[in-house]
């Protein structure tokens, strides 16, 4: 599975780095989200299915 952030959707809720802290690292300035990579370990699969659920603005895609 891959992890996309869409940096032109994402506002820096930063609910996706409270739910996966290993998956998402957040810009210092705007708190705007980007993946740590985007290969999940399967051991972060069902933490990073709920930061894409959680997004408020759907700025995290996934790719099975």
């Amino acid at each position: 599975m891959k992890v996309f952030v869409d940096g032109a959707r994402c506002q820096g809720h930063t609910l996706c780095a409270m739910i996966a802290p290993d998956m998402f690292e957040l810009d210092e300035m705007d708190g705007h989200s980007t993946p740590v990579a985007q290969d999940v370990p399967t051991e972060q699969e069902a933490k990073v299915r709920e930061a894409v659920r959680s997004c408020p603005e759907q700025a995290i895609s996934i790719e099975e």
